[in-house]
């Protein structure tokens, strides 16, 4: 995870499928000089996914890329065609911003242990889809969000940042859903500080690193 020339930032690319408001988050992170990191290019299997649209007013490299036949996974000539766009991007680290694919062992092999994901929930509480109708189902009084490392689970890297909320007795899913995307928006940056500092022991087993409670 080196960088050429004198800019020391980590060269990061964002994959996503929808409004990208984590993206949005981490290009103001990146502006604001908060975290030590360049977005070198924004990925997408869903052509007019507004992701797309945000990485370029921001005056970032912005592609879809087919994903292939599969719905739910990306695999086989779809994830080949997005580990060249990675590369020729000179991307070092890949973040997972509502990228609604499985990502297989060839994309993980390429950038192994540098994929980060986000999860609404305090995993390993309420992996999977809806997480946050999840903990409103089982009565959970915590939510929020998770950014891990990426491994061959689903929602099972190791934990990098965890921030919480409380779960209010009036809420419905479209509320606590909403107040765990603000926490969400403050735990992407965090975790990439962290990723970027090299304080994240990448080949390790699970690390928790600016955990809130």
């Amino acid at each position: 995870m080196t960088s050429t020339g004198t800019d020391s930032r980590l060269k990061l690319a964002v994959l996503g499928s929808g409004r990208g408001t984590n993206l949005q988050s981490i290009m103001d992170a990146c502006a604001g000089g908060a975290i030590p990191v360049q977005v070198v290019c924004v990925l997408s299997d869903v052509k007019d996914a507004y992701i797309l649209e945000r990485a370029r007013h921001g005056g970032i490299p912005a592609e879809f890329v087919d994903a292939g036949p599969f719905r739910t996974k990306l695999e086989g000539a779809g994830e080949k065609r997005y580990i060249e766009r990675l590369r020729h991007y000179g991307a070092e680290a890949v973040a997972l911003a509502g990228f609604m694919r499985i990502v297989k062992r060839g994309l993980l092999d390429a950038f192994r242990g540098r994929i980060l994901n986000i999860h609404p929930a305090l995993l390993p509480a309420f992996p999977g889809l809806e997480s946050w109708k999840q903990a409103l189902d089982y009565g959970a009084k915590v939510a929020g969000c998770t950014v891990h490392l990426v491994d061959e689970g689903t929602d099972t890297g190791p934990i990098v940042v965890q921030r919480a909320v409380p779960v209010l007795e009036d809420d419905t899913p479209e509320t606590l859903h909403a107040r765990i995307q603000e926490q969400e928006h403050i735990a992407y940056p965090e975790a990439l500080r962290a990723l970027a500092s090299r304080r994240v022991r990448i080949e390790g087993r699970r690390v928790r690193m600016g955990q809130k409670a």
